[in-house]
C-alpha cells in the first residue's frame, strides 16, 4: 500500500473518543491498563517497560524514587560515601522483611548483583553493572563473581566499591535493574523465580496476586510487612493488559479504568478535559538491526532504511501525541550540563530523512550484497501503536527503496523479547527507556555484549570511547561528553546499529478522584506507592 494512500486509510478508520463519563469507584482501590504482557518478575532477567512497572510496585532496593522523581534511600537508612567517590557503605533499615517474612539482608543485596555480572545466570543487564568494581573481568570470565566489589560486612552493613566514581549511582540503584531478590527464596524455587505470583517473594510497597505468568489480569495489594506500610494509602490496584486503545478508552469513558494512556487521534478527541495529563519522555521508538545477518549486516542498506523514513510524518500522522521526531540516540531535555546545554542540540541531528541519499546507499549495499531486490522482515509486538507503525514503516520503505519487499511480524511483546535474544530478526522496532538520568544510558547498550544489543553490533573504536567516558573521563565532564557524541556519530550515523524514530510523550487519562499518581519521564512509567483516593 502506498503510504499516502495508508495514511489517509488510517485516520478515515480511527474510532473517536468520546468524553468520560464515570470512574470507578472503590475503597483505596484502583484499576489501570499496561499495554504488554509480562516477561519473568525477575530483576535480572526481564526486558520490556510493562514488567519493570511491576517490579517497581513490588520491589525496592537501597534507594527508592520519591515525589517527584527525586531519589531517596528505601531499603537503607544511611549511606557513607568515601572522599574519592569510589566506596559507598550502606546500612540496611531494622524492619524490613521479606513477603515470606524473612529478614532483608546485606547477603541478599550481594547475591543480587552477583547475579547481574555472572555470565552463566542467564542475566540481560545493560553494562551500566560495570560501575560495580571487577564487574566487566567478571562479565568476561577473566575474575570469579566472589571478586565483585559487593560485599556484606554483617547482616545490616553492605559495602559497594565502584570501578570508577559514579555521581548518578543513587539513580541507578533505583532503578528496577538494581531490585534485589531474595537469596533463600530464589534458590528454593530456581529458575521458577518470578514466573507467577506464587513464584514471588518481594519487599515493596506492594505484593503481586493472581498472575500465573500468561494471563492478561493480575492485582497489586498492599503489604503490611513493607516497612514504610503506614505512608501507603492504596488497598489494591487491579492491573489489565489492554492493547487496543479504543478499548482502553471506552473502559475509562465506562468507569472500568481509573488510569489509561492514549496514542494517536484519541489524544485529539480527549483534548481539553481536565482527566487528560501530558508528560514529556525519554522514552525513545527505534529500528534495531541484526549486524550478524548479511542484509542487515550491510551498513549502507542500514543507513538506506534509516534515512528513508519521514520522523516528521510519522509523528504527525501515527503517534499524535506529542511525541517528536528523533535524529539521535540520546533524546532531547534528559542530559543537560551545568552550562544549561541540552546533548541533543550540542551533537545536532543525524540520519535526518532524505531519500536520495538513502538511494545512494541503497544501491551501494545491494552492489556490496550482489543483489537487485532484497526482502526483510520487520518484527514488532502486537500493541496497536507497534502494528501502526510497522505498517507505516512498511509502506514508506518500500517507496521510497527500490527492490525492498518488506514483511511484517507481529507477535505478543514477550515472544518479541525472547526472539529478540536468540537474534531471530532481520530488524524489529521497540522502545526503550533509560535506566538512569546520563547520556550514556542510551549508548552503552551498543557497545560489544550491551545489555539490549541484540543485533550484535560492534566496533572497536566505540567500544573504547564509552569505556574512556566510564573510567579515564568519569571526572572530566566536557571531555567525556565529546566521547560520547563521537560514539554516537560512530553507531547511528555511520555504522547505524540502530534507528532511532522518535521520543516519546505520554498522554494518559486519570480519574480526578486519584491523587499522587506520578508518571515518570524516565525508567518506570509508574510510582503507585503514593496515590491515594479522595472522597
Amino acid at each position: 500500500m502506498k503510504l499516502k494512500k495508508w495514511i489517509t486509510a488510517f485516520l478515515t478508520t480511527a474510532v473517536i473518543a468520546s468524553p468520560a463519563t464515570a470512574f470507578a469507584q472503590g475503597d483505596q482501590s484502583i484499576n489501570i491498563a499496561t499495554n504488554g504482557e509480562l516477561s519473568v518478575m525477575d530483576s535480572s532477567l526481564y526486558n520490556d517497560v510493562p514488567t519493570s512497572d511491576m517490579l517497581g510496585q513490588i520491589f525496592e532496593g537501597l534507594y527508592r524514587v520519591g515525589k517527584g522523581s527525586e531519589v531517596e534511600l528505601g531499603q537503607a537508612k544511611d549511606v557513607e560515601v568515601s572522599e574519592d567517590g569510589l566506596t559507598y557503605t550502606f546500612t540496611l533499615r531494622d524492619d524490613i522483611v521479606w513477603t515470606d517474612g524473612q529478614p532483608v539482608t546485606a547477603n541478599d543485596f550481594v547475591y543480587s548483583y552477583q547475579r547481574l555480572v555472572d555470565p552463566e545466570a542467564g542475566s540481560v543487564a545493560a553494562s551500566s553493572v560495570e560501575v560495580f568494581k571487577n564487574a566487566k573481568a567478571i562479565r568476561e570470565g577473566d575474575k570469579q563473581i566472589d571478586e565483585l566489589g559487593v560485599k556484606a560486612l554483617d547482616d545490616k552493613t553492605l559495602e559497594i566499591t565502584l570501578e570508577y566514581p559514579a555521581p548518578y549511582l543513587p539513580k541507578l540503584l533505583s532503578g528496577s535493574r538494581f531490585l534485589p531478590v531474595s537469596q533463600k527464596h530464589l534458590e528454593e524455587v530456581g529458575t521458577d523465580n518470578g514466573t507467577t505470583a506464587e513464584n514471588i517473594v518481594s519487599n515493596g510497597p506492594f505484593k503481586m496476586e493472581g498472575w500465573n505468568g500468561t494471563n492478561l489480569e493480575w492485582t497489586l495489594t498492599k503489604n503490611d510487612q513493607y516497612w514504610d506500610a503506614d505512608n501507603v494509602q492504596l488497598n489494591s490496584a487491579n492491573v489489565s493488559v489492554v492493547k487496543e486503545t479504543s478499548t482502553g478508552a471506552d473502559l475509562f469513558d465506562a468507569g472500568e479504568l481509573d488510569y489509561f494512556v492514549l496514542t494517536s487521534d484519541f489524544v485529539q478527541q480527549y483534548e481539553g478535559a481536565d482527566f487528560v495529563h501530558t508528560v514529556p519522555k525519554a522514552t525513545i521508538g527505534y529500528i534495531h538491526f541484526n549486524a550478524q545477518r548479511e542484509n542487515t549486516g550491510n551498513a549502507h542498506i542500514r543507513r538506506a532504511i534509516a534515512k528513508s523514513i519521514d520522523r516528521e510524518l510519522y509523528t504527525q500522522s501515527v503517534t499524535q501525541d506529542g511525541s517528536v521526531p528523533l535524529y539521535g540516540q540520546v533524546p532531547r531535555d534528559f542530559d543537560v550540563n551545568e552550562a544549561g546545554e541540552d546533548y541533543r542540540d550540542a551533537k545536532g541531528d543525524l540520519l535526518t530523512y532524505d531519500v536520495k541519499a538513502a538511494q545512494e546507499d541503497w544501491k551501494k549495499g545491494l552492489e556490496e550484497l550482489g543483489k537487485d531486490k532484497l526482502e526483510l522482515e520487520l518484527l514488532t509486538s502486537d500493541v496497536d501503536l507497534s502494528k501502526r507503525t510497522a505498517e507505516f514503516l512498511q509502506a514508506q520503505l518500500q517507496e521510497n527503496l527500490p527492490g525492498l519487499t518488506l514483511s511484517i511480524r507481529s507477535v505478543p511483546l514477550k515472544n518479541r523479547l525472547e526472539m529478540n535474544s536468540k537474534g531471530e530478526f532481520d530488524m524489529f522496532y521497540g522502545t526503550w527507556a533509560p535506566d538512569y538520568q546520563e547520556a550514556i544510558n542510551f549508548l552503552e547498550q551498543y557497545a560489544t555484549g550491551g545489555g539490549i544489543n541484540f543485533g550484535k553490533y560492534s566496533n572497536p573504536d566505540y567500544d573504547k570511547l564509552i569505556e574512556q567516558a566510564r573510567t579515564d573521563l568519569a571526572t572530566k565532564p566536557e571531555e567525556r561528553r565529546q566521547a560520547l557524541m563521537d560514539a554516537e556519530q560512530i553507531a547511528v550515523e555511520e555504522e547505524t546499529a540502530v534507528a532511532p524514530i522518535y521520543q516519546a510523550s505520554t498522554v494518559y487519562l486519570l480519574n480526578p478522584k486519584v491523587q499522587n499518581f506520578e508518571v515518570y519521564s524516565f525508567g518506570r512509567t509508574i510510582n503507585l506507592r503514593l496515590v491515594s483516593i479522595s472522597e
